[in-house]
């Protein structure tokens, strides 16, 4: 435990969040009663990316997924600006403003291959890209999956849930699916759910070169694995690919990053050598990529904060969680596993926690939105 300075009382302080995904609005909103709080955001509206594989397939989803920031702060405010550069005390941002901070969350989180994630920063240019992708979707007879990771899985449950006569493929080099510290018996009542729904798996051996469309466009082509295997497909999606966003750091905060492009940081969720400076969520080298673990470390980075302002009390320090994975396969199918519990979790338990409402409701609240076709959430 660290124990925090104490200090006299002062004007409340400023804290620039960097980056509005699930760990950046938890802190933000956490930290409004008590400090001048600016989010700073290039997109137009949060995107709840746990669903957008459900509302790539079901596009009544898309109003579900993109929630604006108006009512996130009742004292702060959201900025929608790209930092460009960021240091102990300072964010600079694209327009060339720069921002004066008294503590700085770093919350980018991290790219991913669309429908997965997405890299524009209009609400409305994503919803239009999800519709035509949905369109080339629904009239593709065969469709190829790269990575047997938990996307390619739940993106597979997602398009046969809807379309149950499709031909879909799951290639991958790696010879089993969904790596990672899991339990053999999640990996194999996921491939059993699967090849019961009549996926076909490709595992063991990579492509020979990668397919010569666009992913997501409609466009029949061949491929042939190492070991000789003929793929033909309608559309393709990668479904690997990860990479932390954290190019914006200055040379200061970049001597603390790895080789993979994560931030190293304290077990307090501060920077390495850094005092006023944390990072959280995709892009801190401490734990997994998962909406809910940025959500749990938003909620102690927060705390720490709010202890450092208040000068008095001790730093809490963040404990890794044990393997845990919810994998839906569609509303009513899938499986996974609770972190630190023996066994497996059924397709019903994953269709009432996750599978049918997929957090819609969790996150609308946070930020204080109604959501069509569901409850209204006051803020």
């Amino acid at each position: 435990m660290t124990e925090a300075p104490r200090s006299p009382r002062s004007a409340r302080p400023t804290v620039v969040v960097v980056g509005g995904g699930y760990g950046g609005i938890s802190v933000a909103k956490s930290l409004d009663d008590v400090a001048d709080v600016i989010l700073v955001e290039p997109k137009d509206a949060f995107v709840h990316n746990v669903a957008a594989l459900r509302a790539l397939v079901e596009p009544d989803w898309l109003s579900r997924i993109f929630l604006p920031y108006d009512r996130l702060l009742a004292h702060g405010r959201v900025v929608r600006d790209r930092a460009v550069m960021v240091g102990a005390g300072r964010v600079v941002l694209a327009s060339g403003d720069e921002l004066a901070a008294d503590y700085i969350v770093l919350a980018t989180g991290s790219r991913y291959p669309f429908p997965a994630k997405t890299e524009l920063d209009s609400a409305d240019q994503t919803l239009e890209r999800y519709q035509l992708i949905h369109k080339a979707l629904a009239n593709a007879g065969r469709v190829l999956l790269l990575g047997a990771g938990p996307v390619g899985l739940e993106l597979a449950g997602e398009i046969l849930a809807v379309w149950p006569d499709k031909h879909v493929t799951i290639a991958n080099g790696s010879s089993d699916i969904l790596p990672g510290g899991y339990n053999p018996d999640l990996r194999s009542d996921l491939r059993r759910q699967l090849t019961d729904l009549g996926v076909e798996f490709v595992l063991g051996s990579p492509l020979r070169g990668t397919p010569p469309t666009a992913p997501g466009v409609l466009e029949t082509f061949s491929l042939t694995t190492e070991a000789g295997r003929n793929l033909t497909a309608d559309v393709w999606f990668r479904c690997h690919g990860i990479s932390p966003v954290t190019d914006y750091l200055d040379e200061e905060l970049a001597d603390a990053l790895t080789s993979g492009g994560y931030l190293e940081v304290t077990s307090d969720l501060r920077v390495f050598d850094q005092d006023t400076v944390f990072a959280i969520g995709d892009i801190a080298a401490i734990d997994g990529n998962m909406a809910a673990l940025a959500g749990v470390q938003a909620e102690i980075a927060a705390a720490n904060i709010r202890t450092l302002i208040e000068g008095d009390g001790v730093l809490t320090e963040y404990e890794p969680a044990m393997p845990g994975i919810i994998v839906p396969l569609g509303p009513n199918g899938g499986a996974g596993q609770f972190a630190g519990q023996p066994g497996i979790v059924p397709p019903e338990v994953v269709s009432q926690v996750k599978g049918q409402i997929m957090f819609v409701d969790r996150y609308a609240g946070l930020l204080g939105v109604t959501v069509p076709g569901g409850p209204a959430y006051g803020g």
